[in-house]
């Protein structure tokens, strides 16, 4: 085995995958991942595993491969070590959660694997509490195997909407309403490329069948228009395509428009390691996708460091198939969320800040060109604990609807500085000067 380290962060099916492809090519494999245990979002577990949330058979299997694949391996894997990014004399850094301290590794190579971005479409009442994610309160239910307390509304676009309200059914508390932006009928070409998937379809089925039962209609073309306070719980307004509205009283409101890759930290640094991307945080295909771009990635390493490197040609047809199921699938959804420049003013755009549209709208008022920078650093879009995962997408588009000419870019708004993510300053005490022989 070479004594030259490897370091994969993210412990989900593509981390897990790399990990695997590079300690069968002879790399010392250290594989890091920021929660208690492996399996990313799309497989976190409850402490209790009789509490466990039902997942698709196929999804619950090719995890349990990985896994027992892993325990076999000699890959070294640290939980509870969040990567915080490569600074400039290109030591990677590392939050051990445990002691509360940042950690040095200077790695021969990065593989980075850190899932994707979930993408809501900002409306007035956005940011009050019981305003979620689907994919938030679907890991919320992974790790606890509870459902939340209160009524339930699911809205916005994409197929996660219907697996957690399947998923809310299993455990007992089945949503008031899902609502479907799409009004998307299953074209020929979806058809097709859904019929050469069946495994989908079966899925979708296992989830559309017990909505069924339990009477959960999926609304399409109905959409939020905004959420206000009623009393302890959420009166939110809805809308359909032809201008009708209606209006739920609820407790909780869960909003999901599809996924981003999460670009953060991805940026390679100038003296840092070669740095590969796998799965979703690349290129947002689901977990099947995910397994077979993390032995891509890990072939990639191989061959960057001239270890010997087995013929992927099937991963690389997996990813081809899948990229094609996908895009099947985008047809079938509307991601494309409300128009931000109909917003009302007091709509808030970055959460994290409290920062509002009107806000926005004063600084391109004062200023014809108005910098990704000073949007940043003077509006503070974009400086909270996400560093602009959320935000940045619907600034940039809001900045590129009000002006002509080059718009400010999601990447500028977002940045690449270290920490990629909220670390305490005490995590930085005893920290000693790192060397690349380290």
């Amino acid at each position: 085995m070479s004594d030259r380290e490897v370091l994969v962060i993210g412990g989900g099916p593509a981390g897990v995958a790399a990990a695997l492809e590079m300690a069968r090519g002879g790399l010392k494999v250290t594989l890091c991942e920021q929660g208690p245990r492996l399996g990313g979002a799309i497989h976190r577990q409850p402490d209790d595993p009789s509490r466990r949330v039902r997942v698709p058979k196929a999804q619950r299997q090719r995890w349990q491969a990985l896994a027992e694949a892993l325990a076999a391996s000699p890959v070294t894997v640290l939980c509870r070590h969040m990567f915080a990014g490569v600074e400039g004399s290109g030591a990677v850094l590392l939050e051990d959660r445990a002691s509360g301290r940042i950690v040095t590794r200077h790695p021969a190579a990065l593989v980075l694997a850190l899932g994707g971005v979930e993408r809501a479409t900002p409306v007035p009442g956005w940011q009050l509490p019981g305003v979620v994610t689907a994919g938030g309160l679907q890991m919320m239910m992974k790790s606890t195997g509870r459902a939340p307390d209160g009524d339930v509304l699911l809205a916005g676009s994409g197929p996660l909407l219907v697996a957690v309200a399947a998923q809310l059914t299993a455990l007992g508390k089945a949503p008031v309403a899902v609502l479907e932006r799409s009004t998307s009928a299953v074209s020929l070409r979806a058809l097709a490329g859904l019929i050469r998937a069946p495994a989908y379809l079966w899925e979708a089925a296992g989830y559309l069948l017990p909505l069924t039962k339990a009477g959960i209609r999926l609304q399409r073309g109905a959409s939020v228009r905004s959420i206000v306070p009623a009393g302890d719980r959420l009166s939110v307004t809805i809308v359909d395509t032809i201008g009708l509205e209606q209006r739920l009283v609820v407790d909780r409101v869960a909003l999901h428009d599809g996924l981003l890759p999460n670009g953060n930290g991805t940026t390679p640094a100038p003296n840092g390691p070669f740095t590969v991307l796998a799965g979703d945080c690349r290129e947002v295909l689901g977990g099947v996708a995910a397994i077979a771009d993390g032995r891509l990635a890990g072939l990639a390493v191989l061959a960057r460091l001239g270890q010997a490197a087995p013929d992927l040609a099937g991963a690389a047809a997996t990813l081809r198939r899948e990229r094609r199921t996908q895009s099947a699938l985008n047809t079938l959804f509307d991601y494309s969320g409300s128009d931000a420049a109909h917003l009302p003013d007091d709509t808030v755009i970055c959460r994290c800040e409290g920062r509002t549209l009107g806000q926005l709208r004063g600084m391109l008022a004062a200023g014809d060109r108005v910098s990704a920078r000073e949007i940043k650093l003077n509006g503070r879009f974009g400086m909270g604990a996400c560093q602009g995962r959320f935000c940045a997408e619907w600034v940039a588009a809001f900045v590129a609807s009000q002006r002509d000419g080059q718009p400010p870019q999601v990447a500028e708004i977002v940045g690449s500085r270290w920490p990629v993510k909220p670390v305490p300053v005490s995590a930085f005490v005893d920290l000693p000067p790192s060397s690349p022989s380290e």
